[in-house]
């Protein structure tokens, strides 16, 4: 068993991620493996949350040197090379359209369980009979939520439609419960927004020649690209990040004996993929600026090996990370920050934990310039206390 020492996980994660160098042997959404793409760093990370999709531009854009919320917008919209969709623990998601049938796969065979309450919840056959109306109605179409409703209730029963389901202080029709679920069975994905509201379309027309994976394959695939993002990591880490029972997690780690290697970090065991057990060449370095829901925060345990000691305490919310727009130094979270924007200008607070060295307080203003640039306007750093809360 190869020992590791905490500065080796992070100075793999942080490369891994593109935060500290570009991202190796990326694939283009042809296939290819060569130049770097929006696809291929998305890939890297596991995903990119887009439930704020100004956030996933910019998670996204910071990994790809010389680029722009445009050219993330592009990349989506235009090239196809992303798909918006909903990925792990049901939320929305950038994925690589390439990687599409293996993401739907993976997670249309997670264990689900629908919270919602008697006198609420869906039946077995009605969430059956729901997802196959979502395919059926989004085959050839991009329709808004309530033309969708519209459509669902038609080929089911005015059952589906029933507000019932408490949402942002309103409620919902009944079918809404399971959109993640028809996501991760294949019948949805984001389609462009029309003027100011969103519109679903089927993956069937984003992805054209999508082809199937096989489920056991395919969550195969998606425990090879956690543990080399994440990794070294517990089945536990895994669950939690996939939002599943943790016993399936432990049970499907444990039936690929031969893919998956255990090591130890300092007296902490995690697991990695077998022969990834090399030692960093260096100490990470670098300070980087992570929006909202970045993955590299998200997805990295344990969290107090992340978010060390007040970080903790400052930018974790209820030990969920992602609330919180986050300092990065050296590969740990040291600090919180915030932008506002108006119009042309973003006045950019950063929060640090502990006062900053003079190569980091040059490395931080750079950066400052690097998220101007990637959201298209002239910022301005204030380095104090960050009064903005968590986001919701």
């Amino acid at each position: 068993m190869n020992p590791l020492t905490w500065n080796d996980v992070h100075t793999r994660r942080t490369a891994r991620h593109g935060l500290t160098a570009p991202v190796s042997g990326a694939r283009s959404a042809a296939g290819a493996v060569g130049a770097v793409t929006a696809a291929g760093v998305v890939r890297a990370m596991c995903g990119a949350h887009a439930q704020v999709m100004s956030a996933a531009e910019l998670s996204v854009a910071l990994r790809l040197p010389g680029t722009t919320r445009a050219d993330v917008r592009t990349a989506l919209w235009q090239d196809r090379e992303l798909v918006k969709t909903f990925g792990p623990r049901g939320t929305v998601h950038l994925l690589p359209a390439c990687d599409l049938p293996t993401w739907s796969a993976a997670l249309g065979a997670v264990p689900w369980v629908n919270p919602f309450p008697v006198g609420v919840r869906l039946t077995g056959t009605q969430t059956e009979d729901v997802v196959a109306a979502i395919g059926d109605a989004l085959a050839d179409a991009a329709l808004t939520v309530d033309e969708l409703t519209d459509a669902v209730v038609a080929r089911t029963g005015p059952w589906a439609g029933d507000l019932v389901m408490p949402a942002f202080q309103t409620m919902w029709p009944r079918w809404r419960q399971v959109t993640s679920r028809a996501a991760h069975r294949g019948a949805l994905c984001f389609g462009p927004d029309r003027e100011r509201k969103v519109t679903y379309t089927s993956p069937r027309t984003w992805v054209p020649e999508r082809g199937t994976v096989e489920s056991r394959t395919a969550l195969a695939q998606l425990v090879r690209w956690y543990l080399h993002a994440y990794g070294p990591a517990t089945p536990e880490h895994f669950a939690r990040w996939l939002d599943a029972p943790r016993p399936w997690a432990a049970r499907l780690f444990a039936d690929l004996p031969d893919e998956l290697e255990q090591v130890d970090v300092e007296g902490a065991l995690g697991w990695v993929v077998a022969g990834d057990t090399a030692p960093a060449d260096a100490a990470p370095s670098g300070v980087r600026l992570l929006p909202y829901f970045d993955a590299y925060q998200v997805g990295s345990h344990p969290r107090e090996q992340v978010f060390p000691g007040r970080a903790g305490e400052r930018a974790l919310t209820r030990g969920q990370a992602g609330n919180y727009p986050v300092l990065l130094i050296d590969g740990v979270v040291a600090g919180v920050w915030h932008v506002r924007r108006s119009g042309r200008r973003l006045a950019v607070t950063v929060e640090p934990l502990e006062p900053l060295s003079a190569r980091h307080r040059e490395q931080l203003d750079d950066e400052v310039e690097r998220v101007g640039v990637i959201l298209e306007a002239s910022p301005t750093l204030t380095v104090g206390p960050v009064a903005v809360g968590p986001h919701a």
